[in-house]
């Protein structure tokens, strides 16, 4: 079983998709007071090792997998997009942390404005540390999502392991699209969620289906869409999502609304992450044997 130390663990989204894959979590990093209540909630046992910034890694448990969705603010077309000369820019802590714990894999996501600044200064500070990685955009509507969710996920592996990847032909399966890569069909599409069941959010649902399906038959096209919905993790009876999650919007009187929205739009979709997750787990079996 691959061991995990949790980076910006916000809600537990990705941690929670990787041990659905078949990791173990044995520790969270995530200052802000909402998300670390909810951590402590499904997490009772693991600890919370506190700010990034204030870390002595030379103390921590080496896990054998990082992951973690560092800021997206720096890079986000939502924001001012001042990259590395935001104070919220905060990747070189993270480079800090594999330098010292040197982990098997380092599993990253943050948001699709990313590939476009920033994104080559956080690959030199990974190859500076001695890891090379792959990275591609994941859709939560590929996993069965009713909206899109575009956002990149980077796999980073200790450089002469990558190579590895690179020389055997095996491990780079269409299935495996961050090994792989693949164009997504849907990139600048204007669907999005909606959690109404009339006018048109049932047409974009419906697009939005499409789209996951044309996206199905590109990385695996041996499976029916129905089946790659229902067991795309192997982990039960999965169907097409029904809505996003109802926290009410523009309700009143609802505890720690804000804090619950601002913990859903900071999270990883667990089932994204789960997905991440088998891939590595996979890789991780067929070069290891462990």
């Amino acid at each position: 079983m691959l061991t995990v130390g949790s980076l910006f663990s916000g809600i537990g989204g990705l941690d929670l998709g990787l041990e659905r894959a078949g990791m173990k979590v044995i520790w969270n990093c995530e200052i802000d007071p909402y998300a670390s209540r909810v951590l402590k909630k499904h997490w009772p046992d693991i600890p919370n090792i506190g700010n990034i910034k204030e870390v002595d890694w030379n103390g921590i448990e080496r896990p054998d997998v990082i992951c973690g969705g560092y800021p997206c603010q720096p890079f986000s077309q939502a924001g001012k997009r001042q990259g590395e000369n935001d104070e919220r820019h905060l990747f070189p802590y993270v480079a800090h942390a594999i330098r010292v714990l040197r982990p098997r894999y380092a599993i990253m996501e943050n948001v699709p404005g990313h590939l476009s600044l920033g994104f080559g200064a956080v690959q030199q500070e990974l190859a500076e540390v001695g890891y090379d990685s792959r990275w591609d955009c994941i859709p939560a509507a590929a996993l069965c999502a009713p909206h899109l969710r575009d956002r990149v996920f980077i796999i980073a592996t200790p450089r002469a392991e990558q190579r590895r990847i690179v020389a055997d032909s095996n491990h780079a399966r269409p299935c495996d699209p961050l090994f792989a890569g693949w164009d997504a069909p849907w990139h600048g599409s204007p669907a999005m969620a909606n959690t109404d069941d009339a006018g048109s959010g049932t047409s974009r649902r419906r697009m939005e289906r499409q789209d996951a399906q044309d996206f199905q038959e590109r990385i695996n096209p041996q499976h029916e869409f129905g089946r790659f919905c229902s067991n795309v993790a192997d982990t039960g009876n999965r169907q097409w999502w029904p809505a996003e999650p109802d926290v009410g919007r523009v309700a009143n009187g609802i505890p720690a609304r804000m804090d619950r929205l601002r913990g859903l739009g900071n999270a990883v979709v667990p089932q994204v992450a789960e997905h991440i997750g088998r891939i590595v787990m996979k890789h991780y079996h067929e070069t290891v044997g462990a």
